[in-house]
């Protein structure tokens, strides 16, 4: 009896950490987290509004912050939704059917988490810039791509391909298709299917992976600083107007950009937050 109840309480024992140990990790975390986290948000706060409120606003309604804001907003509205149909297409190609080339477009949905978004502009200059492959064409057609909003769209477009395709596809594998293939079996037709059996149970991940591409669009940086031409009041985004703003020394707009930015971030956590839990239950 004894020798159970030792071999009992060293078991208990391997299986519980120390307090020390515990609560060290937990100090060390919330110590990264606020030295990290917390302080550069308090920072950006308290410089946005180091002139007052009235100077806050100000630096918020100056044309080129609000032609930033626009751009932004612009930029966002058109990628979000057809990164959604693309994903959702992405998606339900390699969970739904066998083909050669799968694994292929697989590695590829993945390729802009892998590339610098520095390196992925560079690519778009050199595919429709004015020396680019397709550029004398673009030109003898009076189209402008590279330093104009098209290709801003085109660059965040790629950047931020990759999230709600990658939301989706581990659910619609775990899923499987018997209720989509009964619903078949009963006479339902494809959109049938998809408005009636899909979409319900994919709703919440295609919205977590919406609310993470929308916060990549609006956010991004560095492939849309490469092909932007960082014009001011036609091709700045807010992250651009951010930097331009900061260089010139206008503390006061700088922060005050960032700090819309800061709030989109903490309003995407939030929503993800909420979104985690609903998908969990």
């Amino acid at each position: 009896m004894n020798a159970v109840t030792h071999t009992q309480t060293m078991t208990k024992r391997a299986l519980h950490d120390p307090a020390w140990l515990k609560w060290g990790l937990i100090a060390t975390a919330l110590g990264f987290i606020l030295l990290f986290l917390c302080l550069p948000l308090w920072i950006v706060i308290s410089e946005a509004f180091a002139k007052g409120w009235t100077a806050y606003i100000s630096a918020l309604a100056q044309p080129d912050a609000l032609a930033a804001l626009r751009l932004t907003l612009l930029t966002a509205f058109i990628t979000v939704p057809l990164n959604t149909v693309l994903g959702v297409c992405a998606a339900w190609a390699i969970t739904r059917f066998e083909f050669k080339g799968k694994s292929l477009l697989t590695t590829l949905i993945d390729l802009p988490f892998s590339v610098s978004p520095v390196i992925s502009g560079l690519i778009f200059v050199l595919m429709f810039g004015a020396q680019g492959w397709f550029g004398h064409w673009f030109s003898d057609h009076d189209i402008k791509i590279i330093f104009a909003v098209p290709g801003i769209v085109l660059a965040t477009l790629f950047i931020t391909f990759p999230f709600v395709a990658r939301e989706l596809i581990p659910l619609m594998q775990e899923m499987g298709s018997e209720e989509e293939e009964a619903a078949l079996s009963l006479g339902a037709s494809g959109w049938q299917m998809f408005f009636q059996i899909t979409l319900p149970n994919i709703k919440w991940a295609l919205l977590y992976g919406v609310l993470l591409c929308n916060a990549r669009a609006m956010g991004e940086f560095g492939a849309v600083s490469v092909v932007s031409g960082h014009i001011r009041g036609l091709t700045n985004t807010l992250p651009l107007h951010v930097e331009v703003s900061y260089n010139e020394y206008d503390f006061v707009g700088a922060f005050a950009s960032a700090s819309i930015l800061a709030g989109l971030a903490i309003v995407t956590l939030v929503l993800k937050s909420i979104l985690e839990w609903r998908q969990g239950k």
